[in-house]
């Protein structure tokens, strides 16, 4: 009897940001296919929960073509053992995730499934950074880009906020592409390196220097954020450490 696969989004990397879904379908599995960008403490709470889990992650100088090709290959096989599968991917399964390709297989295969949404790390970094995508008067768009594909920027990133991901390598690059097309030198630029977690840090520079602040610095996952947003991010976060500091506990 063919069991189910459950592509789960796992959210940015805090376990406390698993949607109650997501963690409904984790404590029915039979085994946990999870990706690298799912992040070390979920992968933590996987173990402690006794679940038998198998890393499917990509590593840039791989084939992923050829991984994700085993990645659907094992998933069906799991399903037609009767298994409950669940996809444990980064952030949400459908931005930049390969799931639409995941499910595609699946139902070539006859396999049950099912789709849980997870909180794209797009949306909730910056937030946990205190810096808003959008702001009246400041930004009302959004254009998000994976570093992988810089012809994709083109001068409809001009206007708003930039959210890269997957960005970190190629930020020279990137940074180059978007001066090229128009953009100041001197936009803000903040890279936010392992977003959501403890060691949570962010940097802050412009398109002309972020490239060396993160060369010297950024060694973990990062998401990186362009525009005049990236000022009131630095403004909130340096008033919630006064206020932090001043205010008295409540009585």
């Amino acid at each position: 009897m063919t069991g189910k696969v459950y592509i789960v989004g796992a959210g940015p990397g805090d376990p406390e940001l698993l949607t109650v879904k997501a963690l409904k379908a984790i404590e029915i599995a039979d085994v946990v296919l999870y990706d690298r960008l799912v992040g070390r403490k979920i992968e933590e709470m996987l173990r402690n929960m006794g679940k038998e889990i198998i890393y499917v992650g990509k590593n840039s100088c791989e084939n992923g073509a050829e991984r994700q090709k085993n990645i659907n290959e094992l998933m069906v096989k799991l399903a037609k053992e009767g298994k409950i599968v669940v996809r444990l991917k980064g952030g949400d399964p459908f931005v930049f995730g390969r799931g639409g390709e995941e499910i595609e297989y699946l139902i070539k295969n006859d396999v049950p499934f099912e789709v849980i949404p997870g909180l794209s790390s797009v949306i909730a970094v910056p937030t946990s950074a205190n810096i808003p995508l959008t702001h009246k008067g400041v930004s009302s768009t959004i254009f998000v880009i994976t570093g992988r594909n810089l012809e994709d920027i083109g001068k409809s990133a001009l206007n708003g906020t930039i959210v890269v991901l997957m960005g970190k390598e190629r930020i020279r690059e990137i940074c180059k592409r978007l001066i090229e097309l128009g953009k100041s030198p001197k936009t803000p630029v903040a890279v936010i390196e392992n977003g959501t977690l403890d060691d949570q840090k962010v940097y802050y520079g412009n398109l002309e220097n972020i490239g060396d602040v993160v060369e010297k610095n950024v060694k973990g996952v990062a998401l990186i954020v362009v525009g005049e947003v990236v000022e009131l991010g630095r403004k909130f976060n340096s008033r919630r450490v006064s206020f932090s500091q001043t205010s008295s506990q409540p009585q």
